[in-house]
């Protein structure tokens, strides 16, 4: 039961970035690649997209895990800069990794993040209150795949799962 709660993060890590699921990115071109082809072509968007951001733990996860901050406001073509906060409530050691998705979900091709703390093990000491940054890309096609007309909202959310407990 343990080994399949240890490997369940990882494994649907793996399954939602191969299949898109739950709004998880698919990767074709890097961020960095998309970012350098617009510069290029000179790409300028108008549209305002705003990004709200979301925090949960799962069940027996003893932290407090918030965003900094509710939303910001993002045209496609820029990137942004948001935080998210964690704090061990507990008295002992706990690990932690986290999940995302993006939704909507036909909205997720666009979001790019560029790093992000997800999928990355966060340890925690008794009491102990992290910062932890999402640097994040919406892609300039945004605005104008007509599948994304009249979405102007795009949410982030995470969960974090207890990986391990420490026993010392």
């Amino acid at each position: 039961m343990v080994g399949c709660t240890y490997a369940a993060v990882p494994l649907y890590r793996r399954f939602c970035q191969a299949t898109g699921y739950g709004g998880t990115v698919q990767r074709r071109e890097t961020v960095e690649e998309k970012i350098l082809r617009h510069a290029q072509d000179g790409t300028v968007t108008n549209r305002e997209i705003v990004v709200r951001f979301n925090a949960d733990v799962s069940d027996g996860m003893p932290w407090k895990f918030i965003p900094t901050q509710r939303e910001v406001r993002v045209k496609p073509g820029e990137s942004a800069l948001a935080f998210y906060t964690a704090e061990n409530l507990s008295s002992a050691p706990i690990t932690g990794m986290s999940t995302y998705n993006v939704t909507p979900m036909k909205a997720a091709v666009y979001f790019n993040k560029i790093q992000c703390f997800c999928f990355e093990e966060q340890r925690l000491l008794p009491g102990e209150q992290i910062d932890m940054p999402v640097f994040f890309y919406i892609d300039p096609e945004f605005e104008t795949d007509p599948r994304m007309d009249g979405i102007n909202d795009i949410i982030l959310s995470y969960t974090f799962f207890k990986i391990a407990e420490d026993k010392s």
